[in-house]
């Protein structure tokens, strides 16, 4: 996951004191009013939609065209399927070859529009060329080969011309924008976000900086961009504004200030990069990644990202959504045992951290007496506990308080599998969660879950020591750095055996 071990951020990380948390929290209260950002929208994602949609629309073109020109005369088969398959995979490629495919390709209509047809040209050129070496040229319709390359061309230029509008759009307004914090000030600094703003298609837009150091050796302004803080600032910024990136200016030799840094902002689900633009040390170019062509070093990524957080997000909608209607009569059987033997509402919701600890609102079937309901969970849930009824005991030993979680998977609050979502006055051997494990809010970089890694390895329920909750964080983190969706599925079918250990759940 990272060039660094995790173990040594959290032996570099240092206890905050009460200052430098009201520091966080006012840092915290600006970035909301100052620069929230808007949703992004990943390039990644947006790239490989588009291939898809001009492979089934050029392919979906030729079938149309064959259907109108030649039907009753020409069978389709393999042999026009074929081709047709060629010129759609052909011209693709050709496309993604000339960097049709790039954000910039899709803001530009003429530059791409030159591209594009180039590449369409080519394509029918190489396909008529394969097809009078192959000696099987008299076996297909000219006539219908000229309109294909006609029609598919202007289907291609229409789409593309409405596709820029709105990518131009949704560029201005700022959403495939990395919007990005710099760490570190002085003449690297300078020097690198004069190198950075060089890049016009770097996608890259600087937020603020942020240094550690006194104001006597720390400018207020850096290339025309304000320090907004210190490291401690950054942390509280991120949770309120959306921040993409973070790159180090610092010298690589300064390797304390590094991990003690790295400490505090390893948790949060943002890339981190260290510059290696003014760095001395030269590795080969595949050492490095690029910002544009200003060379950079992978320190974190963010654990789920493009396309996997499409796939994950999909895989919790659909299985979230069979599963809700699978076990409604379930549901309803617990709604009714919860409603007709103790007075309140069915259920019961609790706000918990989640995502980039932002606060949600979790559903559970109720499963204490209505008037001794604890919200905030300040005092954990003991094995014969009087707060809890007869049913809740119940089912919070076989976890079926947790089946109204699935309407939070479809709202999109929570994920089907991910560390589970704590309260928010949880508290282990009478401290609270984050005060007993360092690194405890890195489980918050990915969405909560319904259930998880610690979960079905027994790490479920009370969490009455330290040990325990060290554990579980451990697992969570597991989970974290090698999410998949086979992993998903494996802990999901895992699930219901793991509900029979029931010691540590009450």
């Amino acid at each position: 996951m990272s060039a660094f071990d995790i173990r040594d951020l959290l032996e570099a990380a240092g206890p905050l004191d009460g200052q430098a948390a009201a520091a966080r929290g006012d840092v915290g209260q600006r970035a909301e009013t100052l620069a929230p950002g808007p949703a992004a929208i990943s390039p990644v994602v947006v790239a490989g939609l588009v291939r898809a949609l001009e492979f089934a629309l050029i392919f979906a073109l030729g079938a149309l065209l064959h259907l109108l020109m030649l039907r009753g005369r020409v069978p389709f088969g393999l042999t026009y399927a074929g081709v047709i398959g060629l010129v759609s995979g052909l011209s693709v490629a050709l496309i993604q070859a000339s960097g049709g495919y790039r954000i910039s390709a899709f803001r530009t209509f003429a530059k791409a529009a030159i591209r594009l047809i180039a590449a369409w040209s080519m394509t029918f050129l190489m396909v008529a060329a394969m097809l009078v070496l192959a000696k099987v040229a008299d076996h297909y319709s000219r006539l219908w080969l000229g309109t294909f390359y006609g029609t598919g061309l202007a289907a291609l230029l229409t789409g593309r011309f409405a596709l820029s509008r709105i990518i131009d759009k949704q560029t201005r307004a700022g959403r495939f924008d990395r919007r990005t914090a710099i760490v570190g000030g002085g003449k690297p600094a300078e020097d690198l976000i004069a190198a950075l703003e060089t890049q016009s298609e770097s996608g890259i837009r600087i937020v603020g900086v942020f240094d550690d150091r006194n104001a006597d050796r720390s400018s207020n302004v850096v290339a025309g961009y304000p320090k907004l803080g210190n490291v401690d600032d950054l942390v509280a910024y991120a949770r309120h504004a959306r921040i993409d990136l973070i790159v180090f200016t610092i010298p690589i030799t300064a390797e304390a200030r590094i991990l003690q840094m790295l400490a505090k902002l390893w948790v949060l689900p943002i890339d981190i990069r260290l510059s290696a633009h003014a760095a001395k040390l030269r590795l080969r170019p595949r050492s490095y990644s690029y910002l544009g062509s200003v060379p950079v070093l992978d320190v974190f990524d963010r654990p789920i990202a493009d396309w996997d957080v499409v796939m994950k997000a999909v895989f919790d909608r659909c299985v979230g959504l069979m599963m809700l209607l699978a076990l409604s009569p379930l549901m309803i059987a617990v709604a009714l045992a919860v409603r007709l033997t103790s007075r309140g509402p069915v259920l019961f919701r609790q706000k918990r951290h989640g995502f980039n600890n932002e606060l949600i609102e979790v559903f559970k079937f109720r499963s204490m007496y209505v008037d001794q309901c604890d919200a905030g969970a300040a005092k954990m849930v003991t094995r014969g506990d009087p707060r809890v009824t007869p049913v809740g005991r119940f089912i919070r030993k076989t976890s079926l308080d947790e089946l109204p979680q699935l309407l939070n998977v479809l709202k999109g609050d929570l994920s089907l599998v991910g560390p589970r979502p704590h309260a928010l006055q949880a508290k282990a051997a009478n401290t609270l969660y984050d005060q007993v494990v360092d690194g405890y809010f890195a489980r918050h970089k990915v969405k909560p879950g319904i259930t998880g890694w610690a979960q079905v390895n027994g790490w479920r329920g009370e969490t009455d020591t330290s040990e325990k909750l060290q554990r579980r964080v451990e697992h969570d983190l597991f989970y974290i750095e090698n999410w998949s969706v086979l992993l998903d599925l494996q802990i999901l079918m895992t699930t219901p055996f793991a509900l029979f250990k029931t010691e540590n759940a009450y």
